[in-house]
């Protein structure tokens, strides 16, 4: 019992984290990503979306992982470089 609420514990923690860093690097997410973030439940799936979150160079990118769903992992590659000149094109990708 204590575990399971330490669990949920962990997963709530994640996803303010996870809103937060969308927040600070695209803007204010919309209700529906929102709602697909409050629905995650596996502490794996919302951490490896924080990693994608940091490193995506552009909103697309991040919500093509959210798309991809629990036990996608492949965060290399310019896709994932913040840093990279499509970042300065298309960081909230209006």
């Amino acid at each position: 019992m204590e575990e399971a609420r330490e669990l949920e514990l962990i997963v709530s923690q994640d996803r303010e984290d996870l809103l937060a860093v969308l927040q600070m690097r695209f803007g204010e997410p919309e209700a529906d990503v929102e709602a697909k973030i409050n629905s995650i439940h596996q502490p794996d799936e919302l951490q490896r979306l924080i990693l994608a979150a940091c490193n995506a160079p552009a909103w697309s990118v991040f919500a093509e992982e959210l798309r991809a769903g629990e036990g996608a992992f492949k965060l290399t590659g310019e896709r994932f470089n913040p840093i990279s000149q499509a970042a300065f094109e298309q960081k909230g990708d209006s």
